[in-house]
């Protein structure tokens, strides 16, 4: 099933750590409205100007969120969301084209190391109402830090 041009539910949905848990990583039919509107709203944006994107991490069941660690307000759980990559790209432009160029709610340059292009991704998130709030993370001691703006 395409989610829009060059975007398909089974990318958004496929996960290792759900295979390996054996999770079911099936999305509702909100969920996958939700998607769309990512797709359409923010991935194609950046897919027609920079070229292809590699979805790291789309949709996630609540079950695999949690096997996984993430935060149960977690905009993935909801369609919400992906983490991204653009081959050749470095995640610190990724995150600044998209800040600059695409309407979004949430935009965190996450594990982003400075002179390390294809270290850490960028998380991105699209919904009705979007705040374009932008964090930067790292782990420090063993958990997820966030700070406020874009710090590459």
């Amino acid at each position: 099933m395409n989610l829009s041009k060059h975007f398909t539910l089974e990318e958004f949905t496929k996960s290792q750590a759900g295979q390996r848990l054996d999770i079911d990583n099936t999305p509702s039919e909100q969920d996958i409205e939700n998607m769309k509107l990512l797709c359409e709203n923010v991935l194609e944006v950046v897919r027609e100007s920079l070229g292809p994107i590699h979805v790291n991490s789309g949709y996630r069941s609540p079950e695999l969120n949690r096997a996984i660690g993430g935060t149960g307000t977690s905009q993935h759980c909801r369609g919400q969301a992906a983490d991204i990559e653009v081959p050749g790209v470095a995640n610190s432009d990724l995150a600044k084209w998209i800040t600059a160029k695409c309407d979004f709610d949430q935009l965190i340059l996450e594990c982003y190391t400075s002179g390390v292009p294809t270290s850490g991704w960028v998380h991105v998130s699209y919904k009705s109402s979007n705040r374009k709030q932008t964090l930067t993370s790292h782990m420090a001691r063993g958990r997820m830090q966030y700070q406020m703006g874009l710090h590459p």
